[in-house]
């Protein structure tokens, strides 16, 4: 690249022919090149990975005890609102 004020790093890949074409049909549809269209795949998901913020927990190597730890995970469940009783009055 001409006025690149990165230097460029050289990345061998090896894919198979299914691999290419599949890769070659995204980068036709995207009006890319075939190199643009892995350049532009392996910037996005660097991108990605530097942007988004993740909880590092306990890496376990058993999937057992990773589905009956008491590590509390998914989304928080809301709170019930609970309606209070009205009085009667005695006349």
């Amino acid at each position: 690249m001409v006025g690149c004020k990165y230097k460029m790093k050289k990345l061998t890949i090896y894919l198979d022919d299914e691999e290419v074409k599949v890769l070659s049909r995204r980068a036709k549809k995207n009006i890319f090149t075939l190199k643009e269209q892995i350049e532009n795949i392996i910037r996005t998901s660097v991108i990605r990975t530097k942007t988004t913020k993740r909880i590092l927990g306990p890496k376990v190597d058993d999937r057992l005890v990773a589905v009956f730890s008491r590590q509390k995970t998914g989304p928080k469940k809301k709170k019930k609102v609970r309606k209070r009783k009205k009085k009667l009055k005695k006349k």
